[in-house]
């Protein structure tokens, strides 16, 4: 199985490419957001096949049901902003009749991630606002997380039908901005010990 790793920046990845490139696994460096994700992703994917593309970060969590440097395996993604406003109300761009907003992950029947899941939304700007995260909690109630680009990642595996899989550690709370309490350090440890047993355990079985 030809597996590609994809992150938005190489931090993110850094302790783990020694291993993907002694196992000869391509990883790709997106950039931050989901323009930039979809743009290199799909470039990616001109030339090159792969049976499964991983994608891989770290997130921010809505409420305390997840804890900080927890790996989740997120199952659905979704655009939040993508619609249109109605004076106070928000109209998604399936209710407008335009599309849709929401995809899932696509696993392959040999693959069995042992890891709690999460329902996530994607994002052009990161929710600290205190007003506007109540408002974004009371339009998606069942949202844990939020990142910037894994509804991207889902949207192009869907569209040249690969299997996805996108996978975070949590480096903070979405709340007021309060670097303070983030800590990306644990959030990219323990995303790397992750992958880099999932790499092993699937390098075994090639």
């Amino acid at each position: 199985m030809t597996i590609l790793i994809v992150a938005a920046t190489k931090d993110e990845i850094l302790p783990s490419i020694p291993l993907l490139e002694k196992r000869h696994i391509p990883y790709l460096i997106t950039g931050v957001g989901m323009v930039a994700t979809a743009y290199h992703l799909g470039k990616e994917l001109v030339n090159k096949k792969y049976d499964l593309i991983l994608h891989v970060g770290i997130a921010g969590a809505f409420g305390n049901s997840k804890s900080i440097g927890d790996v989740v395996y997120i199952y659905k993604d979704r655009i939040a902003e993508l619609g249109a406003e109605d004076d106070q109300q928000f109209l998604s761009i399936e209710e407008m009749g335009f599309g849709t907003s929401s995809w899932t992950a696509l696993i392959p029947p040999h693959i069995i991630l042992d890891l709690p899941h999460a329902e996530a939304i994607s994002v052009n700007t990161t929710h600290g606002n205190e007003k506007s995260i109540l408002k974004l909690k009371s339009r998606f109630p069942e949202v844990e997380l939020e990142s910037m680009e894994g509804a991207a990642v889902y949207y192009v595996a869907a569209q040249e039908k690969i299997a996805a899989i996108q996978v975070r550690a949590i480096s903070n709370y979405v709340e007021k901005r309060n670097k303070a309490n983030w800590n990306i350090p644990l959030a990219v440890k323990n995303l790397n010990l992750w992958l880099q047993r999932f790499v092993e355990k699937q390098s075994a079985t090639r």
